[in-house]
């Protein structure tokens, strides 16, 4: 069984609706002429509210292919090729030939979600984040067959948390993000793992550095139209990538000195410019930032994702993991 069928069947996790059809221009949506005047909540802020589903981005990958060097955007014909290439793969799925939930179908013309660094690669690993990894467990790391405790997952894995920065990055399904405002804070619903980040922007500070937690503690700020999105106080039991994020280093590891700074400016009724700007001192060489336009789409069904119940997958490995651990022969078979 693969990976994503595990995730599927084991988890017991509620599918989406398959959304989203065409191409997506990144070049296209630029920032809006600087005329451009975003609504107003009754309390005068910038209205991000909505839902800002990511099912534009499931063929994008997370970092470049190597071939296209420091080029963030894919010309016509490649462009062409992507977008006949995820037709193929939808009607695959219809027929029932891919055993997976697909939650989109638009291409965009970006070469990679990694705007930083300029080849669009993920940072190397410091030596202590080499040191970090060869510690890491769970059932997204390469080559890891042994499983005989809930200490061998991740926190994905337990239906914890997908964690950040991963949290605002793509997957196959359950893509939806909605964005709530009230005074003086913002909230970020993400449909994958059922979380919701709270983020206070009526100048509380920031929690005392001895507070961790798992998506880290969020505090907001306006810059004329942008939400700027500092967080911190990171527990350092999260993933910087994780192989569920198309295109993704399969996993890396985070520690408690990340910090991820982000910035959603809306550029037009249906578009915000997001990035996402990651240091993590601790692991890797140098920050990365992860950039894409967020798309309006309040028809989008958000539905329960119910991670715990019925999750059989847990089980399944450890009792796959012994058995062939018991029967060496039966695993080559």
């Amino acid at each position: 069984m693969t990976k994503q069928s595990l995730a599927l069947a084991g988890f017991g996790i509620s599918i989406g609706l398959i959304l989203g059809a065409g191409v997506e221009r990144a070049d296209a949506q630029q920032p809006a002429p600087s005329n451009y005047v975003p609504p107003k909540t009754p309390w005068g802020d910038p209205d991000l509210q909505g839902i800002w589903p990511l099912n534009h981005l499931i063929a994008t990958p997370l970092q470049r292919n190597e071939k296209y060097g420091d080029r963030q955007h894919l010309t016509e014909e490649e462009l062409a090729a992507a977008k006949k290439s995820a037709d193929a793969r939808n009607k695959r799925f219809e027929s029932g030939a891919i055993p997976q939930a697909d939650s989109g179908t638009g291409v965009t013309d970006l070469t990679s979600l990694l705007s930083e660094p300029a080849n669009g690669r993920f940072p190397a690993l410091t030596e202590n984040g080499k040191k970090m990894y060869a510690e890491m467990h769970g059932s997204y790391k390469p080559g890891q067959t042994v499983f005989d405790t809930p200490n061998d997952f991740d926190e994905w894995d337990r239906c914890i948390t997908r964690g950040m920065p991963v949290s605002m990055e793509p997957r196959n399904y359950n893509n939806g993000i909605r964005i709530m405002q009230s005074p003086g804070y913002v909230l970020v619903l993400l449909e994958m793992a059922h979380e919701v980040r709270i983020i206070p922007t009526n100048g509380q500070p920031a929690p005392d550095s001895s507070i961790k937690e798992y998506l880290g503690e969020s505090r907001g700020h306006w810059e004329g139209n942008t939400l700027v999105v500092v967080t911190t106080n990171f527990n350092g039991k999260g993933d910087l990538t994780n192989s569920g994020v198309p295109g993704s280093p399969p996993l890396t590891p985070e520690s408690q000195q990340t910090k991820i700074t982000e910035r959603f400016t809306r550029i037009a009724a249906d578009t915000i410019d997001y990035q996402m700007h990651v240091e993590d001192p601790d692991v890797i060489v140098s920050p990365f930032t992860v950039a894409y336009p967020m798309k309006l789409d309040n028809s989008y069904k958000m539905y329960e994702y119910a991670c715990h119940e019925g999750n059989n997958a847990i089980r399944g490995y450890i009792e796959t993991s012994r058995y062939e651990r018991e029967h060496p022969k039966a695993k080559q078979q």
